[in-house]
């Protein structure tokens, strides 16, 4: 009937209640009518499925049958506000964290005098939108993300790196609602390449994925707490991971370009080697691959090919860009056997497959010692390579 709404309801279980209505709200039917059924629907006996099933008949026939209640007003969302926080530091922690602004860890406020500082150049366009961020289409904007950069402990060099895995993570190859949302252990894993990563001290040697480099960390957490705080993904909310990994504080660190027998990341992606570049990657943690013994590429194989080619992996049925890290004796063990890095590529695949449409990233990591990393994705997901914007 003519200025009626069409009847419908979203079927669910009520583990995951919120991210339903998340997702109304987000797409303009805060009133869309929701019908539970009691938690798993995987992994059970068709029978019980059924069962679960007949207990929400009614509701679904009656949401169905009636006319959607008006829905609510929406706001436009809006731009970076000011309010009210506590001065006091040990205050403003638990402040942070009943806001949702925070990841767990100490948090710095950010003040205008800090965040108008991480803009510095970039302050008369403050309210530029760099991208619209899932699952809650958040806009993010300059400022916003540099309120989270200043709330990471960022410095003002490090926004246009930022900038740029923002703007990456938006890009619909990433697929970030489904990183956002799924019950899946993974987050963006941020890699810089080219001269600005020296420039900015972004680690990529030993214990480039752990502690002790001022500049992934707050680039990694950075980038994690924009895509919290704009993008809508509130642990145990709409953020669904079932367990998760730490890289879902900071994850995020450089190729080891000097230690590498081949092009890098950037390179291979088509850039020039004097562009520095970010590339975003929907990434469970790392695997670690030791093999101190073995002294040629196809030895060495089949370690890092038994390790990526697990039957418990997302890329086995979903297929994706599982990653490869190696270090750098591993990675001159299989240079020093005549391997291009598309040679070690297609070998790996042909060993590793599950899928026709996998496909690797292989960068260099690392310092001393006979390790490498494989890192599995969430499957749908693709990595997304952008040029690091240089301004001021």
């Amino acid at each position: 009937m003519e200025g009626r709404g069409i009847p419908a309801v979203v079927l669910g279980t009520d583990a995951f209640v919120s991210l339903a209505r998340a997702a109304a709200v987000k797409y303009g039917l805060p009133h869309l009518a929701v019908a539970l059924v009691p938690h798993p629907l995987g992994g059970i006996e068709p029978q019980l499925v059924l069962d679960k099933a007949e207990t929400i008949v009614d509701d679904v026939l009656a949401a169905l049958t009636r006319d959607p209640a008006a829905p609510a007003p929406l706001a436009a969302v809006a731009g970076a506000a000011l309010v009210e926080a506590p001065d006091d530091l040990d205050a403003f922690q638990a402040w942070a964290m009943t806001e949702r602004w925070s990841d767990g860890l100490p948090v710095l406020p950010p003040t205008r005098e800090r965040v108008d500082r991480m803009l510095g150049a970039l302050t008369a366009r403050r309210a530029a939108i760099v991208a619209t961020l899932a699952p809650l289409d958040g806009r993010a904007t300059l400022e916003a993300i540099a309120i989270n950069a200043a709330l990471a402990g960022a410095e003002p060099a490090h926004l246009p790196v930022i900038v740029a895995a923002v703007r990456a993570l938006a890009d619909p190859r990433f697929n970030l609602n489904a990183v956002q949302t799924t019950t899946h252990p993974c987050t963006p894993l941020v890699i810089v390449n080219g001269p600005l990563a020296a420039r900015l001290g972004i680690a990529g040697g030993a214990n480039a994925l752990g502690n002790g480099h001022r500049a992934n960390a707050v680039i990694g957490r950075a980038v994690r707490l924009v895509v919290q705080n704009v993008g809508g993904a509130r642990p145990g909310l709409e953020d669904r991971a079932t367990l998760g990994h730490p890289g879902k504080f900071s994850y995020c660190l450089a190729e080891n370009e000097a230690a590498s027998p081949w092009a890098p990341l950037s390179v291979e992606r088509g850039f020039p080697p004097t562009t520095s570049t970010v590339t975003v990657v929907g990434a469970e943690a790392p695997h670690n691959v030791n093999d101190h013994g073995s002294t040629t590429a196809e030895a060495l194989l089949r370690a890092l090919a038994g390790t990526a080619a697990t039957t418990g992996s997302n890329n086995i049925y979903l297929g994706g860009e599982p990653v490869v890290i190696l270090g750098p004796e591993h990675a001159q063990t299989i240079a020093s056997s005549g391997w291009a890095k598309a040679d070690f590529k297609r070998r790996f695949w042909a060993r590793a497959r599950v899928r026709l449409d996998d496909d690797l990233v292989v960068i260099v990591a690392g310092g001393p010692g006979k390790h490498s990393a494989v890192i599995p994705t969430f499957g749908a997901t693709r990595a997304v390579t952008v040029p690091i914007e240089a301004w001021g």
